[in-house]
C-alpha cells in the first residue's frame, strides 16, 4: 500500500493529474450557468420559467437553445464521456510501477491534451482540431491500458 501515498511520486502525479481533471470537470458545471445567466436563457426545464429573484422576468423563449450554452453543455459531456476511463486507466497504470518520467509525460500529457481540447472547442475550432487533440488523448489511454493489461498478465514486468 506504500504506492497510494501522496509521498509516492508516482501516485503524486497520478493525484495531480486526475484532481486537474476533475476540477476542470466540475467547473464545467459552473461556467454553464455563467453562459445561461449571459444570455438569460437556454434553461432546460419548464419550471426554471418560473419567476424567481434570478428570473424576474421569465420568458418561454429561454427554454429555446442557446449555443454558448450548448457549446459548454457538449465540451462538459465530452469530459463526463472521457474522465471516468482516465481515472481508471491512470489509476491502474500507476499500481504497474511504471518509471516516473514516463508516468508524468502520460498523465500530464493526457491532461493537457483535454485542456487544449476545451480550448479548440470552445473557441469553435474544426472538427479535424478537436478530434487531433481527442487522439492524442485517446491514445495515452491506450497505452496506458494495454500496459496495465500485459503487467496483470505477467508478460510485462
Amino acid at each position: 500500500m506504500d504506492k497510494l501515498s501522496l509521498q509516492d511520486p508516482l501516485f503524486a502525479t497520478y493525484a495531480i493529474a486526475a484532481t486537474l481533471m476533475i476540477l476542470k470537470a466540475v467547473a464545467m458545471s459552473w461556467l454553464t450557468v455563467a453562459r445561461m445567466l449571459q444570455v438569460n436563457g437556454g434553461f432546460r426545464s419548464p419550471e426554471d420559467l418560473r419567476k424567481t429573484p434570478l428570473n424576474p422576468h421569465p420568458d418561454a423563449r429561454q427554454l429555446e437553445p442557446h449555443e454558448p450554452v450548448e457549446r459548454i453543455r457538449r465540451i462538459h459531456l465530452n469530459d463526463l464521456e472521457n474522465l471516468p476511463f482516465f481515472l481508471a486507466a491512470g489509476f491502474l497504470y500507476v499500481l504497474t510501477g511504471p518509471p516516473l518520467l514516463l508516468a508524468q509525460v502520460l498523465l500530464y500529457g493526457y491532461v493537457v491534451s483535454r485542456f487544449l481540447h476545451f480550448a479548440a472547442y470552445l473557441t469553435a475550432q474544426t472538427h479535424d482540431m478537436r478530434a487531433t487533440l481527442w487522439t492524442v488523448g485517446s491514445f495515452i489511454l491506450v497505452f496506458m491500458t494495454v500496459r496495465t493489461l500485459l503487467s496483470a498478465l505477467g508478460v510485462w514486468r
